[in-house]
């Protein structure tokens, strides 16, 4: 089982990164990513949301979804839950953190939509995961986000004192740059665990 979960973190971090690899989470991604400090705070309520929504998910769909067999209800489920749980963080960092608050503006309540999210607890369920197993896998995918956002934030603070021509400043060095970054990640896809 040790081997189980081992390679369920590094395929969600690294193999089957949610951003480079399946594509979900880009709006944050690109929204959040200009200062590495505003990332890792959008990281860290992600990999908190996600978690906590992936047990929840688990819960819902095993103990109300199935047994009264409406899991068609899914999707509108699981965002009504992903929801409350974005509320809770956003009350939580307006408290304890008033400029990471003013920070993240508002991407913060956009985790609610952020695809990743949902992605992960919809994964744990085509999966077959268990409880314990959708709790791992959500953090690793949330761990995965924070990679990805961390690191490009770190490579668009540098480009801001990059010398870059006029017409690719802004957006268009950032997909430049995310795509690379994205190619570098297709380096883990041979890795066998």
């Amino acid at each position: 089982m040790g081997t189980g979960i081992f390679s369920v973190i590094i395929g969600a971090i690294f193999i089957e990164n949610v951003i480079f690899s399946r594509f979900l989470g880009i709006c944050p991604f690109l929204g959040v990513s200009k200062k590495t400090d505003t990332a890792l705070g959008m990281g860290m309520a992600v990999t908190f949301v996600m978690a906590l929504s992936s047990a929840l998910t688990y819960l819902a769909d095993a103990f109300i979804l199935k047994p009264l067999n409406i899991e068609y209800l899914r999707t509108i489920a699981f965002i009504l839950i992903i929801a409350a749980l974005v509320q809770l963080v956003e009350m939580a960092i307006r408290k304890l953190s008033p400029p990471l608050y003013e920070a993240l503006g508002i991407y913060l309540p956009l985790i609610t939509t952020n695809c990743a999210v949902l992605g992960a607890a919809l994964l744990n369920i085509q999966n077959g995961y268990d409880l314990f197993m959708s709790i791992v896998y959500g953090a690793s995918v949330a761990l995965g986000f924070t990679v990805a956002i961390f690191l490009f934030a770190g490579v668009r603070e540098r480009l801001d004192n990059a010398d870059i021509p006029s017409f690719m400043k802004g957006t268009p060095i950032a997909l430049v740059s995310a795509g690379l970054i994205a190619m570098a990640f297709l380096g883990f896809s041979g890795l066998k665990i």
